[in-house]
């Protein structure tokens, strides 16, 4: 899956449809940023937008949208009920899958180098991007907002960590960083606002003051009532759900409920959240009923269903859940193919795919024969002595086979960066080395898609021996047929592998990768005896 991050730049601008709307074109014209959502406000004369993209796109989102706030809100004419001190008030970034904080933070300080340079106005850097403790939190980088932005600017302690130490009067100032994601949730009462505060106050971290803290870290909450729901809720923001995850606010409100005599009515989340935060959930109550799910679609559903979030609004996972809404189909050309259409494409006058891409659909048709054999005996009754081995096999052999599916067009395409270093100019001595370096990368590139395909399909015998040894015996020429499959498929991977390393210059890559390598085959040969031998006892 690519790399995921969330950007929710707020704007000093809630009233204007033009300068909203103008901003949101800027960052859905960006190429390959995704606008999520517009919320705004006439009160507080602010609006947040929600958008994703990669670490590189996603910069340039968010300055394609402080440049039309550049031109088109002025700060000096600016009143709202909500705290601000710049026309792009605040803008983090947040990991939501495949990235890290600390890219985060890297993208963060490269956002507001470059608007800064550009724009020509001051940028903060706050919360996971602060170098200095005092600046880490927001209301402290904003205390007195613009109005008290002039005179704090001459402060040496707030000298702005890019753009000019000076004050713009139509921009003001703006805070960027990284933080974790915000989960805005709410969890449904059967009883009265105060009913609900008073769990609230229970559970946020503040609680009722500093003399009683609450039980749940990073939380803040309070209670209210919903005329349109006719329930109470108990709202919070979860700052950091892998602190306070969903399901833990969840139950303790549950916990609190029952000490009150009320019931809890489901709960709903406002907004969007990251695949993990349910995923979590569901892991949650899989371990907590002692249930047996691995895939991904149940996961979700369970969560749904154990937290109750089709009480107030049908939850739809496509619509709610960050890597849905933004999922593209995967380049894969090849196994996306009929059988009939890749054997062909095999067999027609071209060199891929070839021996590569067929190693490893061989290697994915070996674990999914393993995968399809514990599936078959799992759950039935004459075989519930095995059940505790087939619940551990399937998941294993179940999410190899997907990781090695990839495998069929990576290693078509895995010789890109060799043809490009090919193609390279030759005439001096420096265009030679950098054509020989970038053929050596490629060639390393092109060793790596088919050890990939070795190392998925060296973790599967374990498994599948104890498939041979406890599966349903009906199916024993299946699991002879996918141990097969999977040797063969290995040893496809290792010819590939071979074929490449004898232009690898590199010594060292070629040594420690050879001798990973003939382990890998040996072992394959060595596992796939044992598993035949497994199933000719039976």
């Amino acid at each position: 899956m690519k790399k995921i991050i969330e950007c929710v730049p707020n704007f000093s601008e809630g009233r204007d449809k033009n300068v909203i709307n103008a901003i949101a074109e800027a960052i859905r014209g960006t190429e390959g940023c995704t606008l999520l959502d517009v919320d705004s406000g006439q009160s507080t004369h602010r609006t947040v937008y929600t958008f994703v993209g990669d670490t590189e796109t996603v910069i340039q989102g968010a300055l394609a949208a402080a440049r039309v706030a550049r031109k088109k809100i002025n700060m000096a004419l600016h009143k709202g009920e909500h705290p601000r001190f710049g026309a792009m008030d605040v803008c983090p970034f947040i990991p939501v899958a495949n990235v890290t904080m600390e890219e985060c933070v890297e993208v963060s300080r490269q956002f507001a180098q470059l608007a800064a340079e550009e724009l020509g106005v001051p940028f903060f850097l706050y919360e996971e991007a602060a170098d200095q403790e005092y600046r880490r939190k927001l209301p402290d980088v904003r205390k007195g907002e613009y109005e008290a932005l002039e005179d704090r600017l001459k402060d040496p302690r707030w000298k702005p960590d890019f753009g000019p130490a000076k004050f713009v009067p139509s921009w003001g100032a703006t805070a960027t960083g990284a933080r974790m994601f915000l989960i805005a949730y709410n969890v449904n009462i059967l009883g009265s606002a105060n009913q609900a505060h008073r769990i609230a106050l229970n559970l946020r971290e503040a609680g009722r003051g500093s003399d009683q803290p609450g039980k749940l870290k990073d939380v803040k909450g309070m209670g209210w009532f919903v005329d349109e729901y006719n329930m109470a809720q108990v709202t919070v923001n979860l700052n950091n759900y892998h602190v306070t995850p969903i399901h833990l606010l969840f139950e303790e409100v549950k916990r609190e409920a029952a000490q009150l005599n009320l019931a809890v009515a489901g709960s709903e989340i406002v907004g969007i959240v990251p695949l993990e935060s349910l995923i979590m959930a569901a892991e949650y109550y899989i371990e907590k009923e002692g249930l047996f799910i691995y895939e991904e679609a149940h996961k979700v559903r369970l969560a749904v269903e154990r937290l109750g979030l089709n009480s107030v609004a049908p939850f739809i996972p496509e619509d709610k859940i960050i890597e849905y809404i933004v999922a593209e189909p995967p380049e894969e050309p090849l196994a996306s193919m009929s059988l009939r259409g890749f054997i062909e494409e095999i067999s027609a006058r071209t060199s891929a795919p070839g021996g590569g891409s067929a190693s490893a659909a061989m290697a994915a048709i070996g674990t999914a024969l393993g995968s399809m054999v514990a599936k078959l005996t799992q759950g039935v009754r004459k075989f519930e002595s095995v059940e505790p081995q087939m619940q551990k096999s399937i998941p294993i052999l179940h999410e190899l086979t997907r990781a090695l599916i990839p495998m069929i067009d990576a290693d078509t395409s895995a010789f890109n960066e060799y043809m490009e270093g090919l193609r390279l100019p030759k005439g001096t001595e420096a265009e030679k080395k950098a054509r020989l370096a970038k053929m050596q990368a490629g060639l390393k590139t092109a060793i790596q898609i088919p050890l990939a395909t070795m190392r998925l399909g060296d973790t599967a015998w374990d498994t599948l021996c104890e498939v041979a040894k406890y599966g349903n015996p009906a199916s024993k020429s299946d699991v002879q047929v996918g141990a097969k499959a999977l040797e063969t498929g290995i040893w496809g991977a290792y010819q590939n592998v071979l074929i490449n390393m004898k232009d690898i210059k590199d010594e060292t890559f070629k040594a420690e990768t050879m001798a990973e390598t003939m382990a890998i085959e040996n072992r394959s040969r060595q596992m796939c005896a044992k598993v035949l031998d497994i199933l000719e006892s039976i």
